[in-house]
């Protein structure tokens, strides 16, 4: 599918972060029927509603989960008592297999609550953390709400309150469950940045904090606390829902945490939480940047803020994230409405530099992103004429127009991902509509054609927006997301009327995404096949093993941080075998490369170190 690419007047519109977004653009055009397919085997049904339409301010928090019986447990923040919203809770639903219940009317938590994250929790259990943010006096402002119980879909929640440090207010909780029969809970917070009227916590403005229970939320240990690498040594401070959890995997657990205005980092643990490993995937140009007390600086691209990451099967973490642009001019910071991307990244991958343009995701000079490769997703060209043909009137989510991303790796580490998308001839002819797009990956690289999940006749006047993917697939990949009928929000941003959002639920067949045979089709290597190189690190010679499943043309290159080809061994026919590739590295200088062997439309990548 041909790319829509906006004008030059399109990528340098941009807004003051709270204001409104109104683009001239001069392009009228009434909605027309879908042109990009729509599966028959994408099977919808709504399951719930509500009128608070702020599922998150970027990154949304894991919302579904499949359970290996079939049965499927689904969360949101709901409410309906406009505009004040004291009956805001989390709605929840649960399909028995058969059938989803009765759409809920009533939260599951005691008090007014909202942002939930849901994870099982136990042999047959079930958990959601939901924050109370006030207004007092009723509940306990600042403190959040950890709702178990031991047998999904079925019987009450036991609710613990989970406090900040001291007298430190704590809001916009992830969690999830790890280890044996998913017993223990991993949670993330942070306290309130004075801008909610919180106080400067050991030195951060908003400190994210990490805690984790054994116990189902009585005790923590540890509890709060300022995980080394994200402290005051790196940061000023986090923002609320830029960070999120993968689905563990046993100890293995990970999050990311990154927008606009810090780094863009990845913690990863393979001991349940005892000792991290911090990897900075992307080096925000202006270090120490203070949203609080903003600087002029220059315009650059970043991280949106909205992201998500898994794990495939052999422990290594794929990230995807939205693709923005920024800058300040000293008194506030600015956004780009128009700048559209989905980027792609991996262990394997370098990462990204701190230059003004290495997101760039328009393949300008100094860009260091790959398309098809760490730039994977954009909006649609859906006329093909190739331009972006859109009324340039759109939602004040304060994310990339193509954003919102999800993850997903099936037990084969087949790639699904899923975006909410500016979609051309999809206006209510004054605002263009956000619409659900979604790829597939397989063989250690190859991207296939984009699919329209939402681009059926009964949602050419919806905005489909906040997608949560469920971990666990079948034949089917599965998710949540909210629509209504007006672009952006009530409660914040374009602050249209309040108006009736329907949660849907949606199955996607596997083969939508990947083409019918993949998955029987022997690939020459993937990634389970090329091993890592031994010694590593080293000096003089590594080897990589390679089996190969059949006759193909193979080479490897190594590539320093930077990308610069250093080492190559030539492409020449392998038959079906295995094989040992040497590494020599007497030409290289001391630090972190990258080998990528290649076959056929096979490529796979992985990371040494030449002491």
């Amino acid at each position: 599918q041909q790319r829509a690419v906006p004008t030059k007047a399109m990528r340098d519109y941009a807004v003051r972060k709270g204001e409104t977004v109104h683009f001239e653009n001069g392009f009228e055009k009434t909605p027309g029927t879908p042109a990009q397919k729509s599966s028959a085997s994408i099977e919808e049904e709504v399951i719930g509603g509500t009128r608070y339409d702020l599922q998150s301010n970027s990154s949304v928090q894991n919302r579904l989960h499949v359970f290996e019986d079939g049965t499927i447990g689904a969360t949101w923040t709901m409410g309906f008592a406009d505009p004040t919203f004291a009956d805001r809770g989390t709605g929840y639903n649960y399909f028995d297999g058969s059938s989803w219940g009765d759409q809920p009317e009533e939260r599951i938590e005691s008090i007014r609550t909202g942002w939930p994250s849901y994870a099982p929790y136990g042999e047959n259990g079930e958990l959601v953390v939901s924050h109370d943010f006030g207004p007092a006096p009723a509940g306990d402002p600042g403190t959040l709400r950890i709702n178990i119980r031991d047998s999904k879909g079925s019987g009450d929640w036991i609710e613990n309150v989970m406090y900040g440090p001291g007298d430190v207010e704590i809001s916009w909780p992830r969690a999830t469950s790890s280890g044996v029969d998913n017993s223990v809970i991993q949670l993330l917070a942070i306290t309130w940045p004075t801008a909610n009227g919180g106080p400067v916590y050991e030195g951060l403005d908003g400190a994210l904090l990490y805690s984790r229970s054994t116990d189902g939320g009585s005790t923590w240990d540890p509890e709060n606390v300022v995980l080394d690498g994200i402290s005051s040594d790196f940061y000023t401070g986090f923002s609320a829902d830029d960070y999120d959890w993968a689905a563990s995997q046993g100890d293995n657990i990970a999050f990311l945490a990154g927008n606009s205005w810090y780094d863009f980092i990845l913690m990863k643990s393979t001991d349940g939480g005892d000792t991290w490993e911090k990897t900075v995937i992307w080096e925000h140009p202006y270090p120490f940047f203070n949203t609080a007390s903003p600087t002029v600086t220059d315009t650059f691209y970043c991280v949106d803020g909205a992201h998500h990451l898994a794990f495939d099967s052999q422990g290594k973490v794929h990230v995807v994230f939205g693709i923005n642009r920024a800058y300040s001019d000293g008194s506030g910071t600015f956004w780009f409405p128009l700048v559209d991307g989905v980027g792609y990244w991996n262990e394997d991958m370098p990462t990204f530099s701190s230059g003004l343009d290495a997101l760039n995701p328009y393949g300008e000079e100094g860009t260091e992103l790959v398309e098809d490769e760490s730039l994977i997703g954009w909006a649609q060209d859906l006329n093909n004429n190739g331009e972006w043909d859109i009324l340039g009137e759109v939602g004040a989510y304060y994310i990339s127009a193509s954003g919102m991303p999800q993850i997903v790796i099936d037990d084969q580490d087949f790639i699904y991902v899923v975006y909410s998308s500016v979609t051309e001839s999809y206006n209510n002819g004054v605002q263009d509509f956000r619409h659900l797009w979604a790829r597939g990956s397989w063989g250690d690289g190859v991207w296939g054609d984009f699919v329209h999940l939402t681009g059926d006749l009964i949602h050419i006047f919806d905005e489909c927006v906040f997608p949560s993917a469920a971990s666990a697939t079948d034949d089917y990949f599965y998710l949540i997301y909210q629509t209504d009928q007006e672009p952006g929000l009530a409660v914040r941003g374009d602050e249209d009327p309040y108006t009736d959002n329907l949660m849907n639920f949606m199955k996607v067949s596997r083969d939508d995404l990947i083409p019918v045979g993949v998955s029987e089709t022997t690939m020459p290597i993937t990634g389970q096949s090329v091993s890592q190189n031994m010694p590593n690190p080293f000096t003089g010679v590594s080897w990589v093993n390679v089996e190969v499943a059949k006759t193909c043309n193979l080479s490897l290159d190594v590539t320093n941080v930077t990308g610069q080809l250093v080492y190559s061994i030539a492409e020449k026919e392998f038959t079906a075998g295995s094989y040992r590739l040497p590494i020599h590295a007497e030409n290289l200088t001391k630090g972190v490369y990258f080998y990528t062997v290649k076959a056929g439309e096979a490529v796979v990548t992985k990371k040494m170190i030449v002491e």
